[in-house]
């Protein structure tokens, strides 16, 4: 379905730039990815806390304790598509404020070592990038041509990811309550279609409005919105029940 590796035709991004005037915590395009070979940037400090072993660590305990992370990982192994770890995440130095992203063209998650500042900041690039890998593995998404399909991704990672909870939109500055939301879910998902396709607003604006009933509808593999931590833990147990029930039938 994708390109090849050298296309740079990548599907959806992820990635949560650092905080800057005038710039919102949007997913932002696909980063570019290193030659081999090339060296690894840094200074004295990176020589003894190398960044490639720090994010290596933060990705390990995220994958082992996040609730999100870990019902999306069931989740995809009950798709048959089962993530490794080795295999499926990379940890690589990035150009520009990206965080991270889901390379389609190689089922492959990358993780901009160089541009994750926290534990808590991996849990929520893991867990967006995971959910288009949900996407991708379960709905064949045409990232690529099909700019519904892209919207529609979008809208759930930013759904689901917790991306647009209190906390994060308190930290934002931006406060509101009647389906608010709602109203953060449709502005982060034109900010990321805008970030990897070279379309008007007003285009990006109207492929998320097409889809967004359905998609912002569509709550799998969680069952629910998973607004913290807490309702994730509930989601996933009631996902082991729900898959312990059907393989009794």
């Amino acid at each position: 379905m994708a390109g090849a590796r050298g296309e740079r035709g990548p599907g959806p991004a992820a990635g949560e730039p650092q905080p800057q005037p005038q710039q919102p915590d949007a997913c932002r395009v696909f980063p570019e990815r290193p030659a081999q070979g090339k060296p690894p940037q840094g200074g004295l400090l990176s020589r003894f806390f190398p960044s490639d072993q720090k994010c290596q660590l933060m990705l390990l305990k995220t994958l082992e304790t996040n609730p999100y992370v870990k019902l999306l990982l069931d989740a995809m192994e009950h798709s048959g598509c089962a993530v490794n770890r080795e295999r499926h995440f990379s940890c690589e130095d990035c150009s520009g404020n990206v965080s991270g992203g889901f390379d389609a063209s190689t089922s492959q998650i990358v993780l901009c070592q160089n541009n994750i500042r926290n534990q808590a900041h991996m849990s929520r690039v893991v867990t967006h990038e995971l959910i288009h890998a949900f996407d991708h593995c379960r709905a064949h998404v045409d990232w690529f041509t099909n700019v519904r399909h892209l919207a529609c991704s979008e809208v759930r990672a930013a759904n689901l990811s917790g991306d647009c909870s209190l906390v994060n939109e308190i930290f934002r500055l931006h406060f509101g309550l009647k389906q608010h939301h709602q109203t953060c879910v449709r502005d982060r998902a034109i900010l990321s279609i805008l970030a990897v396709r070279n379309i008007s607003k007003e285009v990006a604006r109207k492929a998320v409005d097409e889809v967004f009933e359905s998609c912002f509808n569509d709550h799998e593999p969680f069952g629910r919105i998973p607004h913290n931590k807490t309702y994730a833990r509930y989601a996933h147990r009631d996902f082991q029940n729900r898959d312990r029930y059907y393989s009794n039938i």
